[in-house]
């Protein structure tokens, strides 16, 4: 039988069987020796300790030594030297919001999912009247700090052959933004489960099912940037 102790171990013993009881009026002697069913029967036990160490943050300090170090290989043509910085592509795929096509796009590293008002303004011309107020929160931008106007409720739906997907999010409206696009911040890419995946096809899927690939936009499929497949089974 397994137990798992307050501290994390794993306990193994075998299981007591029931020990009969015996009823009489005369008590035994200190001679008389005690029947099998009676004698003390043995547990073993066993610790069974995982390798936190494989689970932990990697880290790195003055007395770690560097051994069996790989280079990391390219899935994508390496792009001449100094020309790294063209050869980068952005996280946009189309939606649909509104009855209109939009751009969003994945920001991993932006906490804050918001758009500019101006490119609000193209798919809801009546946001203003369903704004929500915010307050008492600065946000910056490369060291620019931006105009928060207010909060701003969407559903979008990202088009897929095999099935409709819709999500909801809120909107930091921005006054000084001037992105053409909407951005979706990292909380949401969270919670909805929406992982970005960096092979030789860039693509992303949402929630558990992670055969539905939604493609993103790029030179070659600026115009249809929600391409998208189906793994078979």
């Amino acid at each position: 039988m397994n137990t798992l102790t307050p501290d994390g171990w794993l306990l193994h013993t075998k299981e007591k069987n029931d020990v009969p009881v015996h009823e009489s009026d005369s008590e035994p002697s200190e001679e008389e020796e005690l029947p099998d069913e009676l004698s003390v029967k043995n547990i073993n036990v066993f610790f069974e300790v995982t390798e936190v160490h494989n689970h932990l943050p990697q880290y790195s300090g003055e007395c770690m030594d560097l051994i069996h170090v790989q280079d990391a290989k390219m899935l994508k043509p390496k792009p001449a030297r100094g020309k790294g910085y063209t050869a980068g592509s952005s996280y946009i795929t189309n939606i649909v919001t509104n009855n209109r096509e939009a751009k969003i796009h994945h920001d991993s590293g932006d906490f804050c999912t918001c758009v500019g008002k101006y490119y609000l303004e193209k798919i809801y011309t009546n946001w203003q009247n369903k704004l929500m107020l915010i307050e008492g929160i600065k946000f910056s931008s490369a060291s620019q700090n931006m105009q928060p106007l207010g909060i701003f409720e969407i559903a979008m739906i990202f088009p897929h052959a095999a099935g409709i997907i819709r999500l909801k999010f809120e909107f930091v409206v921005m006054n000084n933004c001037t992105s053409q696009h909407f951005i979706l911040g990292n909380y949401y890419l969270n919670t909805y489960g929406i992982d970005i995946n960096n092979d030789k096809d860039r693509y992303f899927t949402i929630g558990q099912n992670k055969r539905e690939k939604i493609f993103f936009c790029s030179r070659k499929t600026r115009n249809n940037c929600h391409e998208t497949s189906k793994e078979s089974s």
